[in-house]
């Protein structure tokens, strides 16, 4: 069965120059496997597509239940020279949110 995201985990998202960081947090422990077999690095920059100009690193934090992402180069230069709306990544976690995931 394919679920969006929110129906498993939330997020929070900020940035770091021009790197998005975005943490991904199970709702229940049981899911966490879930969230690790689900975000893959490549699965997650091709969701962002064109957005996401660097490469995607993936983070586990199995005593949290999370997932921690850092997409770099995603920020049109950063906080303080981009024209994005979106100059601190705060969106992407809730973008992420609608990713539609097998939860078999």
């Amino acid at each position: 069965m394919r679920v969006p995201l929110s129906e498993i985990a939330h997020t929070r998202s900020g940035d770091k120059g021009d790197t998005v960081n975005i943490g991904v947090i199970a709702w229940r422990a049981a899911d966490y496997p879930k969230l690790v077999r689900e975000l893959t690095p490549e699965r997650v920059k091709t969701y962002f597509g064109d957005r996401v100009k660097g490469c995607v690193e993936r983070f586990e934090l199995p005593n949290l239940g999370a997932l921690n992402f850092l997409l770099h180069e995603a920020l049109g230069g950063g906080g303080t020279v981009t024209l994005r709306v979106d100059a601190q990544g705060k969106t992407f976690g809730a973008a992420l949110l609608g990713m539609e995931i097998d939860v078999d």
